[in-house]
């Protein structure tokens, strides 16, 4: 299995009157995550890329521990745990080497924007997908 790893920078505006990360910046980082794992999956047209996109069906954080401002990225850790018709489902950690500060759970839909309803995911999709999983996709084509 291969595990995605994209470095976060933390912003000083991510903070809140708490003093660390506000809990609705988690998503943007995961929201980055995702830009970012999946960047040879979008299509460059953008018409197609209409056609051809994804949409968050769920998503669930748990959050663990505070993260405050600091000049270093944070990891974020993602992978690709199963593989369905419409959908895919990953898990997110953000961590550094003395803590995990979330668990995420993400369900991804493949979405036609211009028909306003979900897709089927696509070989070339699955495959793509298949490199952050240990579980190859049985779904019958």
């Amino acid at each position: 299995m291969t595990f995605f790893t994209f470095e976060c920078p933390i912003r000083w505006s991510d903070m809140d009157a708490n003093g660390h990360v506000n809990n609705a910046v988690y998503a943007r980082y995961l929201e980055e995550t995702r830009v970012n794992m999946f960047a040879d999956l979008v299509p460059s047209d953008p018409q197609e890329r209409l056609r051809q996109n994804f949409v968050v069906s769920e998503q669930t954080m748990k959050f663990l521990q505070p993260l405050v401002y600091r000049t270093e990225p944070v990891a974020i850790v993602a992978r690709v745990t199963g593989m369905k018709a419409v959908s895919f489902s990953l898990e997110c950690e953000i961590q550094d080497d003395q803590a995990t500060y979330l668990k995420a759970s993400t369900l991804m839909a493949a979405y036609d924007s211009t028909q306003g309803r979900v897709r089927r995911l696509t070989a070339a999709e699955r495959d793509s997908l298949s490199r952050f999983t240990e579980c190859r996709d049985s779904l019958a084509a």
